[in-house]
């Protein structure tokens, strides 16, 4: 992965602003290699600086979280920080039709100096490991006062081989209207940025906020390996539960 910055460079940014805007998500099919992939699922057991956090503990489900903590080793870091300098701008222009005053800065440094000083300091990265009937939830990371509108999850273990089931599941509801589930196909080494928690869709005569959670529906077989970056943290909180809004 560590040619992730000039493939981030080529891919048509247009296309993915376009489709994030119509649908909450867009799919970045190929990001990783399946070797690469692969190599980063076989990581997940050595980390020893991930901290495990079960999901039944948290009220979220069967399995685990490992959080990478606030130093993400290589290659996370590097794509967290290219990711955002391209996804500011869009998360910049939902501010604007939703007509917030709030702007994002153009790195992510210096996102993350604003979060530290309004004491979100609880790192939210992680990789997620599913086993035979294990799942994650529906829930939204969007705690604090600086949260980005906009995350990545990418899947490192091959559906239908190393595993069955295991969806990545997004729902979206609008106001007055029936929640509106979508499955989101994702193979070996495909990513998707997704909405955190609320984004813009066009009305009649105006922008108004639709609010979106996911989830990973249950594993019948086998071993899911996944991973989410998230581009802001947590209020420091107590446990883990208060970084999700569920």
């Amino acid at each position: 992965m560590s040619s992730a910055a000039n493939t981030f460079d080529k891919l048509d940014w247009s296309a993915i602003a376009a489709q994030l805007d119509s649908e909450g998500y867009a799919v970045l099919p190929r990001l990783a290699g399946a070797a690469e992939a692969r190599m980063l699922a076989r990581e997940a057991g050595r980390l020893t600086a991930l901290r495990r956090v079960p999901l039944d503990s948290l009220d979220l489900g069967r399995g685990d979280l490992l959080y990478f903590g606030a130093a993400l080793p290589h290659p996370w870091a590097q794509w967290r920080a290219d990711l955002y300098r391209q996804l500011a701008p869009i998360a910049n222009r939902w501010n604007e039709m939703l007509g917030m005053p709030y702007r994002y800065p153009a790195a992510l440094d210096a996102f993350l100096e604003r979060n530290r000083r309004a004491g979100q300091t609880q790192a939210q990265s992680h990789l997620n490991q599913l086993r035979t009937d294990d799942y994650l939830a529906l829930h939204q990371r969007s705690e604090g006062e600086h949260v980005f509108p906009l995350q990545m999850v990418a899947l490192l273990s091959a559906p239908g081989k190393d595993f069955t089931g295991g969806e990545l599941v997004l729902t979206e509801q609008r106001p007055r209207m029936q929640s509106r589930p979508t499955v989101v196909p994702l193979g070996l080494g495909d990513a998707a940025i997704i909405a955190t928690a609320q984004r813009p869709f066009k009305g009649s005569s105006a922008y108004y906020r639709v609010n979106l959670r996911h989830a990973i529906s249950r594993v019948r077989s086998g071993e899911r390996i996944g991973a989410e970056l998230s581009f802001h943290d947590a209020p420091k909180a107590a446990n883990d539960q208060h970084a999700f809004d569920l």
